[in-house]
C-alpha cells in the first residue's frame, strides 16, 4: 500500500509538471505575439531604390514572426522636407512604432522626438539622428566600415599614391566612412595621399561627372573609395568611359545587383556588404518589445538593465570577386 501511495503521488507531480510546463509555454508564446490591427511603419528615403529592399524583408520576416501588420513609407527622393512630411503624417496615425532611417542627422530630431514624446516607440537603422530621443540605432559601424575600406584600398594600390572619396557629406553614416578612411589612412598608411573627398550626392549621374572632375584634377589617381551604392556605379561608369577599368581601383558599398554585378565583371574592386536584413528585422523586434513593456523605453545609456542598447553593430563584410555570388538575392 505505501509503495502503491508513493507511485500514485509521484504520478500526480508529473502530471502537475507537464500542466504548469504547457501554462508557461502556453505563456510564453502568447506574450510574444501581437494583433494584426497592431501596425508598425518603416520610413526611409528615395523609398523606390534597391537598397531598402533587404531591411524591409528583415521587417516583414518580423512581423510574420510576431503576427502583426507593417508598412513601408518614405520619402521618393532625396529631400528632408519631404521625408519629414511623410514621418508628420505617419505620427497623426499613432501607429504602434516607427522604424526610420533618418536622411540628416540634426533636422529630422525634432519630428522624431515629437513622435516619442506622443508616446510612440521609434529606432533608427542604417543612418542615425544622435540628437534624437529614438531609443536605439541599428546600423553597421560606419567608422569601422570606412576604417576596412581604407586597409582594403592600401593592399590594393600597394600602399602608396593618391586616392580620393565620393561621398555624401550631410548624411551621418556616410561622414563616419568618410572618417574612418581618412583616419585609417592618415594613421596606418602615410605613403598614400587622400588627394580629394568628393560630394557624390545620391545618384550615379551626378557621381559620374564627379569622377570626370577628380580625374581632370588628379590624373594620377590610383583608387576612389564612394560610401554609397549609387556612387559606386557612377564612379564605374566613368573609369570605364576613361579607358580606365582596372587601372583605377573602385570600392563601393553595399551589395545591389548593380553592383554585384561590376564587382562580377572586375570594375569595382570590392564593396563593403552591409547587415541590412538583420536591420529590418531586429528594428521590428526592438519596437515590438517596447510596445508590449518586455523592454523598458529609453536608450541603454539610462541606469537600467532591462533598456534597449543605444547601438547595435549589424556587421560588415568585404566582396570581392571570390564571394560575390553567396550576395546575389535568392
Amino acid at each position: 500500500m505505501v509503495y502503491v501511495l508513493l507511485f500514485f503521488i509521484f504520478g500526480l507531480y508529473v502530471l502537475d509538471y507537464h500542466y504548469k510546463d504547457n501554462r508557461l509555454n502556453q505563456a510564453a508564446q502568447e506574450g510574444i505575439r501581437g494583433s494584426i490591427d497592431e501596425k508598425y511603419v518603416m520610413v526611409t528615403f528615395q523609398a523606390g531604390i534597391e537598397y531598402w529592399k533587404s531591411g524591409l524583408k528583415g521587417f516583414e520576416d518580423a512581423a510574420e514572426a510576431l503576427n502583426v501588420s507593417v508598412e513601408y513609407r518614405g520619402a521618393t527622393q532625396y529631400d528632408l522636407h519631404e521625408q519629414i512630411t511623410v514621418l508628420e503624417q505617419i505620427i497623426a496615425r499613432k501607429p504602434a512604432g516607427i522604424a526610420i532611417s533618418a536622411i540628416n542627422p540634426q533636422e529630422l530630431s525634432a519630428t522624431i522626438n515629437k513622435a516619442v514624446d506622443a508616446g510612440i516607440p521609434v529606432v533608427l537603422f542604417d543612418s542615425g539622428a544622435a540628437t534624437s530621443k529614438a531609443y536605439s540605432f541599428l546600423a553597421t559601424d560606419n567608422y569601422v566600415a570606412g576604417a576596412t575600406a581604407a586597409r582594403k584600398m592600401a593592399s590594393l594600390v600597394g600602399e602608396n599614391g593618391g586616392v580620393a572619396v565620393m561621398t555624401q557629406p550631410n548624411q551621418m553614416n556616410h561622414q563616419e566612412r568618410t572618417r574612418g578612411f581618412l583616419e585609417t589612412m592618415d594613421r596606418e598608411f602615410p605613403r598614400v595621399k587622400v588627394e580629394a573627398v568628393q560630394d557624390g550626392k545620391y545618384d550615379s549621374m551626378s557621381s559620374r561627372q564627379a569622377t570626370y572632375e577628380l580625374m581632370s584634377r588628379y590624373p594620377n589617381l590610383k583608387g576612389i573609395f564612394a560610401t554609397q551604392a549609387n556612387q559606386g556605379v557612377g564612379v564605374a561608369e566613368a573609369i570605364q568611359n576613361l579607358q580606365l577599368d582596372g587601372k583605377v581601383k573602385i570600392i563601393s558599398f553595399d551589395t545591389d545587383k548593380a553592383t554585384l554585378d561590376l564587382v562580377k565583371q572586375g570594375s569595382i574592386a570590392a564593396t563593403m556588404g552591409q547587415g541590412t536584413w538583420k536591420m529590418g528585422y531586429w528594428s521590428l523586434q526592438f519596437l515590438f518589445h517596447v510596445k508590449h513593456g518586455l523592454v523598458a523605453p529609453g536608450s541603454g545609456t539610462e541606469a537600467n538593465m532591462t533598456a534597449l542598447p543605444p547601438f547595435v553593430d549589424t556587421g560588415i563584410t568585404v566582396v570581392t570577386q571570390g564571394n560575390v555570388d553567396q550576395f546575389y538575392a535568392k
